[in-house]
């Protein structure tokens, strides 16, 4: 029997400073904001900004005919245009560079539950997510993190098993 090695990508980076007061008290607001569990989800998303940026800068590096810059560029921007993170008008390289983290985190589906109004607020959107209420075109999704497409935007809505959506009646109802 053979024995494959897993491979475990990064999915988070933890900051240099872990007690810098700015940082700290900014991560605190955008957890309360966005109503997400803990830093982890917060540096996750830093993370995954910090790659994408960082394809943008080494990107522009090159010359603006390079076949690489065109082609990578374009999927890069073709990408974020499609989770609904940059805007059309803005798909140039340059603007990438100018993303947010609060851009990415307002993509999630906990926010997005909670802007559509299925939920009272965004704590409660996090828990109607984990309890398998939504669903996102015809997917039941209990991540809280996915993110939602721009054409799948439309398509939240709570699950058919739920009682919310029309379900079996829950626990203290059937009485």
């Amino acid at each position: 029997m053979v024995r494959v090695p897993f491979v475990y990508n990064k999915t988070y980076s933890t900051p240099r400073r872990p007690f810098e007061k700015e940082r700290l008290d900014q991560e605190l607001k955008l957890i309360g904001q966005f109503g997400l569990r803990n830093k982890h989800e917060v540096w996750r998303v830093r993370y995954t900004l910090a790659k994408i940026r960082k394809a943008a800068r080494d990107l522009l590096t090159l010359e603006e005919r390079d076949p690489k810059r065109l082609f990578e560029g374009n999927a890069l921007l073709r990408r974020l245009v499609r989770i609904g993170v940059l805007e059309e008008n803005k798909m140039k390289l340059d603007y990438v560079l100018g993303l947010k983290v609060e851009d990415f985190l307002q993509r999630r589906l906990q926010t997005q539950v909670f802007n559509v109004g299925l939920a009272k607020s965004i704590h409660h959107a996090r828990v109607l997510i984990r309890q398998r209420h939504i669903r996102v075109r015809k997917q039941v999704v209990n991540i809280p993190s996915f993110i939602v497409r721009l054409d799948s935007q439309k398509h939240i809505e709570f699950s058919l098993q739920s009682p919310f959506g029309g379900g079996r009646a829950g626990k203290f109802l059937k009485f």
